[in-house]
This record gives structure tokens, C-alpha cells and sequence, in this order.
């Protein structure tokens, strides 16, 4: 199985001049844990912001959200896998390296995102038949 036939390729992203305040509301709005940050121009890094990243911001800054930029608190650049990679690859990456979700790219442009949840549902799926 590949990448690219259990990939979220409707991926919700943010401005990385958005506020700390905006990304929660964009999560909100399209029910998930993460924002992938768009580039601030074509020789840029995508990043990636959490639910995670933004309680901690809350914690450090006492909650001051609207003067913090996404940019300034996510993870970048984002960890990025092929759409031609095997999930089992990935798989292994997000394991050992404690990753809840890899970006997809191809040619720097972001094609998807693929999540522990997307990897373990068609693995749970096969122990059913």
C-alpha cells in the first residue's frame, strides 16, 4: 500500500502571518489537530502547528494569542514523505521518530498529509476479514 491511496489530500492550511487566535478558529471550523503553514514564498518550508504547539504557546505566553504569528511557534520545515512511498516506510518514520503526521509533498508542493490514524484504520480493517 502507498501513500497516496490512504492520504488526506483535502488539506487545511494557514497563512503564517496568521494569528495564534486564527489558527485555533481554523481547527474549530474544519474539525482537526493540525494546520499545515504555507510557504511565505516558492524557496520556503511548509510547516505544520498542533494542537499540541499552541497549548504550550497559551501556557508560556498566559494566553496572549493574538500578538503570536504562526510562524513564530511551528514546526518547520515539516517532515515530508512521497506519495509513491510505501506506508509501511512511513510507517516506521512516524514511529520511530514519534510523529503523529507527515506532510506529502512532490516538487515542494504540498499534495497531501497523512496522520497515525490514517495508517492504523486500514491496518485494523484487514484484521476484521
Amino acid at each position: 500500500m502507498l501513500v497516496k491511496d490512504i492520504m488526506e489530500t483535502d488539506v487545511v492550511t494557514i497563512s503564517p502571518l496568521a494569528t495564534v487566535r486564527e489558527a485555533m478558529q481554523r481547527m474549530k471550523a474544519h474539525g482537526v489537530k493540525s494546520l499545515v503553514v504555507e510557504k511565505k514564498d516558492a524557496h520556503d518550508a511548509f510547516g505544520i502547528i498542533t494542537y499540541t504547539t499552541i497549548l504550550r504557546t497559551i501556557v508560556a505566553e498566559d494566553g496572549d494569542i493574538d500578538l503570536i504569528n504562526v510562524y513564530d511557534i511551528c514546526s518547520k520545515p515539516v517532515i515530508s514523505v512521497s506519495a509513491e512511498m510505501d506506508v509501511q516506510h512511513v510507517a516506521r518514520l512516524m514511529v520511530t521518530r514519534d510523529f503523529r503526521r507527515v506532510v506529502v509533498l512532490r516538487n515542494n508542493e504540498l499534495e497531501g498529509i497523512i496522520t497515525i490514524n490514517d495508517i492504523v484504520t486500514p491496518i485494523l480493517s484487514m484484521a476484521d476479514e
